[in-house]
């Protein structure tokens, strides 16, 4: 088996940078990081690829279409933005929709995509209440069906890794305890459950919240609601849409003081994303697009169009921290959070070599999945990776 060389000025690791490194690649892995004590002819720096742990969809393509084709292009899409790894989110629709999606995700990771990998499908829907709907159909909405979930999950054969639902059904703290005791991760969202059911629903397993402040009840100080639970609940894996629309700069702020390496960057984007303005479809919901938001006729947002590597950049600005802790937030973090960092999130030997270059701005020069450039830049240069 032969191996690849990068020669890097700068390497990302999850506790700060490593200055003239030589990373070995044999495979799909890395096998050896070394500090040179020479300068590195190189201006490049290695940072761990982004893992996007929401999107529906990108460039016309969405999860729903149950496709390969869709599934690919949003594989490759992601790969020009730095993300080397996915979750194909749903939406709510008919159950035989859903079916044919969480199977097409199961089938296409037995193929193979072309860019960023993808890791699995994350239910979002149709398991919640409709104060808080959002984009998802209220007529459809039902309660957590345990029959309908084991259907579901024996469908995927393992590749359905997120389920959200709305905490405050009758059925919903059994299912929790249920699904975690199969290993399935359990997101709360589109919920107007209050501050006591959402923490027992998170004292019962469940990992964290669905973007939050968005599809939820709000802080107020003497009903702190899901949001509440969010940002006071220890090890509360806290989702957020950092695209300036969704959620103010200011309480991207807080979100961040408050929870810290268990705030997560997502995208939430949908297939509009990428695409002109114009109409487009979230599920069975025409929406609009008008520069970078998504919105039902009635005003409401319906997803977004934000990219990873943008939401980092503007993590770094909202919460005034550097670029490179920011960048946590959307790979060793996620990884954590899916309980893939053993092999994802980081670069350290005998993990995968999902990898991105980026120059002195920070604009991405390539990105690498599992040891192979699937995306390079007009920047690229051959010599930035020798096979040698």
């Amino acid at each position: 088996m032969g191996y690849k060389t990068i020669y890097a000025k700068r390497l990302l690791t999850s506790t700060g940078w490593l200055e003239n490194t030589v990373i070995r690649i044999e495979g799909d892995k890395i096998s050896d990081i070394n500090v040179s004590d020479k300068p590195c002819s190189t201006d490049i720096k290695v940072l761990p690829a982004l893992i996007d742990t929401h999107i529906h969809g990108v460039m016309g393509a969405d999860t729903m279409d149950a496709t390969h084709n869709s599934l690919n292009t949003m594989s490759c899409f992601l790969a020009k933005h730095g993300v080397g790894a996915f979750l194909a989110t749903t939406v709510t629709e008919s159950h035989e929709k859903i079916e044919a999606a969480l199977i097409q995700v199961k089938n296409s990771i037995k193929q193979g995509v072309d860019g960023a990998t993808l890791l699995g499908s994350y239910l979002e829907g149709p398991f919640f209440t409709a104060i808080h709907k959002g984009a998802h159909p209220e007529e459809l909405l039902h309660n957590p069906e345990l029959t309908l979930i084991k259907k579901w999950l024996k469908l995927s054969e393992g590749t359905l890794k997120s389920i959200a639902l709305s905490p405050e059904y009758p059925e919903s703290l059994s299912i929790i305890k249920w699904l975690c005791a199969q290993k399935v991760r359990v997101m709360l969202g589109h919920t107007n459950a209050d501050y006591q059911t959402t923490k027992l629903a998170l004292l019962a397993g469940a990992s964290g919240v669905v973007h939050c402040y968005n599809g939820m009840s709000g802080l107020n100080h003497r009903q702190p609601g899901v949001v509440g639970a969010a940002l006071s609940m220890n090890n509360c894996q806290t989702e957020i849409i950092v695209d300036g629309y969704h959620v103010h700069p200011a309480a991207v702020a807080i979100a961040h003081h408050c929870c810290g390496e268990n705030l997560l960057l997502i995208t939430d984007a949908m297939r509009a994303t990428g695409m002109p303005n114009g109409d487009y479809h979230l599920g069975k919901l025409l929406v609009h697009k008008h520069d970078n938001v998504v919105q039902t006729e009635a005003g409401g947002l319906s997803g977004s169009v934000l990219t990873l590597d943008r939401a980092v950049h503007n993590l770094a600005k909202f919460t005034n921290i550097c670029f490179e802790s920011a960048w946590l937030h959307g790979s060793y973090y996620p990884a954590k959070a899916l309980g893939m960092d053993h092999e994802l999130g980081s670069v350290t030997p005998n993990k995968r070599a999902n990898l991105v270059l980026l120059d002195n701005e920070n604009d991405l020069i390539a990105t690498i999945v599992n040891g192979n450039v699937v995306y390079k830049s007009k920047k690229f240069k051959e010599q930035y990776l020798s096979d040698r």
